[in-house]
């Protein structure tokens, strides 16, 4: 072999290292960004509307459309009481900054056990739906991201998007540093039969309870935020976060979406 065809298969194999070792120190989730333009149509405010109240539309929550995109996946626990004699609506927020619109909405199914809800939109035209991981093959140390609202709309209806780790995956007990940790939301799950959960390294904040936890590639949503663990008081969650993260698997999503479609 003459040296000029050495030195073009030589120039040739530096290459592909080059372009393998590229490959390699990549880091996971680069392609979030555009993952992020897709997802965020699909995520809403959660909320109530009094038109006598000021200001007339209160945030409660993060959503996530899915299937025909008139459905809103979020927790069951934000779901607020409403004052039906002053007729207090229940509905979505959707918009950017401080301009939005309120879509009304019912709920067209709740799973308290896995604190999931399903509401259904009674107006308006689709929303774009997020894909729901159907597969199930999630694993610890997977790079995850979720995008909601984690000041609700104290900073305008603006959603954010958090880089995450899947840690572990873990009962939904957690334990009480003292009997004065427990409260009633912590004694109701101890009623109740534990099953798994994701746990986070990532931080979550006030508002963003029903965030889609997704994969960061290709959007497809393997849960839905639901707690952070607090070091302290509620107070603090915010000056004195603690890193740790909760999300329902998505299984039990399809599971509500399934049961909603049977009673329809």
């Amino acid at each position: 072999m003459n040296r000029p065809v050495k030195s073009a298969l030589l120039t040739c194999l530096l290459c592909a290292v080059l372009v393998a070792a590229t490959a390699l120190a990549w880091p996971a989730g680069a392609a979030l960004k555009d993952t992020i333009t897709t997802v965020k149509p699909s995520v809403v405010g959660v909320g109530t509307m009094l038109r006598t109240r000021s200001p007339a539309v209160v945030f409660v929550a993060t959503g996530f459309a899915v299937g025909d995109g008139l459905s809103i996946i979020t927790n069951a626990h934000a779901l607020p009481e409403l004052d039906v004699d002053k007729m207090e609506t229940l509905g979505i927020v959707i918009g950017h900054g401080e301009k939005f619109d309120f879509r009304p909405a019912t709920v067209a199914a709740i799973d308290r056990e896995h604190d999931i809800a399903h509401l259904r939109l009674t107006s308006g035209a689709p929303l774009p739906a997020l894909r729901l991981d159907n597969a199930g093959d999630v694993a610890e140390g997977q790079p995850l991201a979720f995008t909601g609202f984690p000041l609700g709309m104290a900073l305008g209806l603006t959603p954010v998007t958090h880089r995450a780790m899947l840690s572990a995956i873990t009962p939904i007990l957690l334990p009480s540093l003292s009997s004065r940790r427990l409260d009633a939301r912590t004694i109701s799950q101890l009623q109740r039969r534990p099953f798994p959960i994701m746990q986070l390294d990532g931080t979550a904040y006030p508002g963003n309870s029903g965030s889609p936890v997704y994969d960061p590639d290709s959007g497809v949503v393997y849960g839905v935020l639901n707690m952070t663990f607090l070091k302290s008081q509620k107070e603090n969650a915010l000056s004195n976060p603690s890193g740790i993260s909760y999300a329902i698997p998505v299984r039990y999503v399809t599971e509500l979406l399934r049961q909603s479609a049977t009673e329809k």
